[in-house]
């Protein structure tokens, strides 16, 4: 049996209220706004440290990304890892995924804005970082730097 990625008391935060964007959970009630943001944002998005495999995202269908989305939902519900959506107001401007490293470090960050709003991946990250030191309990994550 795999170790827990999380202890089983830790309590996952829901939210992180970060200026002009939150995040929260992502789940199937994101569909829309998700697909459009990142499918919008390919390129971007493989531009974005944190990216290298070249994988993901490769355009799929509104249906196959629910389907994505409730992957993730169901994920974070078994506390295997941590998908939040990044929210200006109702709209979905980037990703924040936290999972288990494959390697060395006891966790692996990944996030990405819409291209449109590339000016916020220094700002998420900062956050994101902070927020990673202070309210979970990861002693040695890798989260690829920003410049």
């Amino acid at each position: 049996m795999e170790p827990a990625f999380v202890p089983d008391d830790f309590e996952v935060p829901l939210s992180l209220e970060a200026g002009s964007f939150r995040l929260e959970p992502l789940g199937p009630q994101h569909n829309d706004r998700d697909h459009e943001a990142w499918m919008s944002s390919i390129d971007h998005i493989n531009s974005t440290p944190g990216f290298p495999d070249g994988l993901w995202p490769a355009p799929m269908t509104l249906e196959a990304n629910r389907n994505d989305l409730v992957r993730h939902a169901d994920d974070f519900a078994a506390r295997r890892g941590f998908t939040y959506s990044v929210l200006e107001g109702s709209d979905v401007v980037g990703c924040v995924y936290i999972y288990p490293h494959a390697d060395s470090h006891d966790a692996e960050i990944q996030s990405w804005v819409r291209a449109d709003k590339a000016e916020l991946d220094g700002e998420l990250w900062r956050k994101v970082s902070t927020w990673l030191q202070e309210a979970w309990p990861f002693t040695d994550p890798y989260y690829a730097p920003r410049s």
